[in-house]
């Protein structure tokens, strides 16, 4: 079982730097098993949303891990957001109470904001300061925050965010707001970190990797690492659950890094969060 480092928050949590990731996996058993398989492979990080759709199955896989032995509850670290269909003070309250419900959890180590919206995100912010303060979350955080969203709610809050998840891959490598959040102590977590599988066929990475005698998107990851990036990968698929957390046993070259940094064109393969419309 691989054994995954992880990184201090600014207010002392320690989160691990690589995390299981289930951005666009359906309710059900198979999804219950890959968690528990993660977890048994050596995942302590499990992300999910309210808008996946799938903290149940989520919280089934966390609860028959703990069932089986493999882990305790303190041993995990786990996220979810809440969504932009309400994000006033109350409705973000209630949003958290019915993600623990459905996860069948008393807390959460991480919850953030999902998406900053057109001005909506300051209310929130303030129900997570009250939940932080309470003790019900272990950490509170945002994700797909841009750095005048992170301005102005570091402007008028109390609290700061401990880490930003953000689009993060050769493609989109998001320099000004990584930069921002270092100098500010903001853990920068990446979503989408293989860019939906769309660069596990790029040459420079595929040359990479068999120079390495690994994945591709072993390559990939292994990078985010060494920028000090916390990252999810997603897979169902549990030789490939096992790959991505093999990254340990090796290390990317400065050449090869800048290589990898050269692949940036601002491209996303999510939504724009200036320009995202959340009406769903």
């Amino acid at each position: 079982m691989m054994s995954v480092p992880s990184l201090t928050l600014n207010n002392g949590i320690e989160m691990p730097q690589l995390g299981y990731g289930v951005f666009r996996v359906e309710e059900g058993t198979e999804l219950e098993k890959a968690v528990e398989t993660a977890i048994r492979l050596g995942y302590r990080s499990i992300d999910t949303a309210a808008i996946y759709g799938n903290e149940k199955s989520v919280g089934n896989g966390i609860r028959k891990a703990i069932e089986a032995g493999l882990v305790t509850r303190e041993e995990l670290f786990i996220t979810s957001k809440v969504w932009n269909d309400g994000l006033s003070y109350e409705e973000t309250v209630a949003a958290y109470e019915e993600s623990l419900k459905k996860m069948g959890l008393d807390y959460l180590d991480l919850y953030l904001i999902h998406w900053p919206g057109k001005d909506k995100y300051m209310e929130s912010w303030k129900a997570l300061e009250a939940l932080y303060k309470e003790g019900r979350i272990k950490s509170i955080g945002v994700s797909n925050f841009e750095i005048h969203h992170l301005e102005t709610l570091m402007n008028e809050t109390e609290i700061k965010p401990v880490v930003n998840q953000i689009e993060f891959h050769p493609k989109l490598t998001q320099t000004e707001v990584r930069t921002f959040c270092e100098e500010h102590n903001i853990r920068v977590e990446a979503w989408s970190p293989l860019m939906n599988a769309e660069l596990l066929t790029n040459d420079t990475i595929q040359d990479i990797a068999k120079s390495l005698n690994k994945s591709a998107a072993q390559v990939i990851l292994r990078w985010d690492l060494q920028h000090g990036i916390i990252t999810i990968p997603k897979s169902m698929t549990e030789s490939r659950i096992k790959e991505n957390i093999s990254l340990f046993d090796f290390e990317l070259s400065d050449e090869q890094m800048k290589q990898l940094d050269a692949l940036n064109e601002n491209k996303r393969s999510g939504p724009d969060p200036d320009e995202f419309d959340f009406k769903i």
